[in-house]
C-alpha cells in the first residue's frame, strides 16, 4: 500500500493455483502444471492479472522462482519481484519491479485446520516497499506484508470461509485471522508483531460487523478494540471473495486495515467456477 493509501498492489505466486478451475478439473491434480503469478493493482488505473501456466513455465531455485515472464528472487536481505503480466478480460499490461526490504522474519508458521494440512506463515508483517512500474507508469513507496501458505488438500475441502485483516501499527503490525472450517469448528488468531518480526501481546479484539459487499453480497466481519469498524473502500467484489480497506482501532491505535473475506462455500458452486476462466486464462508456457 502507498503511504497515502491511494495505490495498492497484491502479488501472489501460486504453485497449484488454489482458485483455478483448470486445477479443479484436472484428474491428475498436478500442482506444478497449474502455476500463476497473480498481480492485482488497486487504484487508478486498476489491473487484474492471473494467467495460469503449465509446468514448462515454472523454474524454482533455493532463493528464486520464475513463472512465465515474472519472477521473485531473495538475496538474503531483500525480495525483488519482476512483473510482466497481462490482465483479463481486458488485456492491459502490468510490467515493472517491486522491492521489499523486511527488517526481520517471524519465528514460524501457524496451523489453520485441525489435522495440520494447511499452514500459514506471516513472514514479514510490516516491511518497507518500493514500487516502480513501467506499465502503467507508477511509482510509490510504502509498507508491505509478506506471507506464505502451504496446503495438502484443496481449500474448499477444509474450510467454509475465513476473514483476514492486517494493519500497520506504530511499531509493527497487527494481523487478525478468523477461520471457519468445513466441520463446523473455527480458529481465531489475533497477532501483533514489531517491525523486526518479534511477536508481542495484543488485547483480544471484539467482533465487529461490516456490511456485505454491494454487488455479490459477500458477508464481511472483523475485530477491533471497541467492536466497531467502517469500510472505507471495497477493492474487489467477486462471487466468492472481497478485499476492502477498513478504518478501526487495534492495539490502542486508529488504523487503516486491509481486509479480505473468502467464502469457499460459494467457491464450490460449479457455476462460480465456470465464470473464472474469463479472468483466469490459461497458457501452456
Amino acid at each position: 500500500m502507498s503511504r497515502d493509501g491511494s495505490q495498492g498492489l497484491t502479488i501472489i505466486a501460486f504453485i497449484g493455483s488454489v482458485f483455478s478451475p483448470y486445477y479443479a478439473w484436472d484428474l491428475d491434480r498436478d500442482p506444478f502444471d497449474h502455476c500463476a503469478m497473480n498481480v492485482v493493482l488497486y487504484g487508478r488505473p486498476g489491473r487484474f492479472c492471473m494467467t495460469e501456466r503449465g509446468r514448462a513455465a515454472l523454474s524454482r531455485y533455493a532463493a528464486a522462482i520464475r513463472i512465465g515472464p515474472s519472477a521473485m528472487e531473495w538475496d538474503g536481505t531483500s525480495l525483488t519481484i519482476r512483473i510482466d503480466e497481462v490482465g483479463a478480460p481486458l488485456p492491459a499490461r502490468v510490467r515493472g519491479t517491486v522491492r521489499l526490504h523486511p527488517p526481520g522474519i517471524t519465528d514460524g508458521s501457524f496451523t489453520l485446520d485441525a489435522i495440520g494440512a494447511h499452514r500459514w506463515w506471516p513472514m514479514a508483517p510490516s516491511s518497507p516497499v518500493e514500487v516502480e512500474l513501467e506499465e502503467p507508469s507508477l511509482r510509490w513507496s510504502g509498507t508491505a506484508y509478506l506471507d506464505t501458505n502451504h496446503g495438502d488438500t484443496a481449500l474448499e475441502e477444509a474450510f467454509a470461509s475465513w476473514t483476514w485483516c492486517r494493519a500497520d501499527l506504530g511499531d509493527g503490525a497487527a494481523i487478525l485471522y478468523d477461520v471457519r472450517r468445513r466441520d463446523g469448528s473455527g480458529q481465531n488468531l489475533s497477532l501483533r508483531f514489531d517491525r523486526h518480526g518479534t511477536r508481542r501481546d495484543i488485547r483480544p479484539p471484539l467482533a465487529a460487523l461490516l456490511p456485505a459487499t454491494g454487488l455479490w453480497r459477500i458477508p464481511r466481519s472483523t475485530r477491533s478494540d471497541d467492536g466497531a469498524a467502517r469500510v472505507l473502500r471495497t477493492f474487489e467484489d467477486t462471487p466468492f471473495y472481497a478485499r476492502s480497506l477498513l478504518a478501526s482501532t487495534l492495539g490502542g491505535e486508529p488504523v487503516q486495515a486491509v481486509h479480505e473475506s473468502l467464502s469457499l462455500t460459494r467457491f464450490r458452486n460449479p457455476l462460480v467456477r465456470l465464470m473464472l476462466p474469463f479472468r483466469m486464462p490459461r497458457r501452456a508456457g
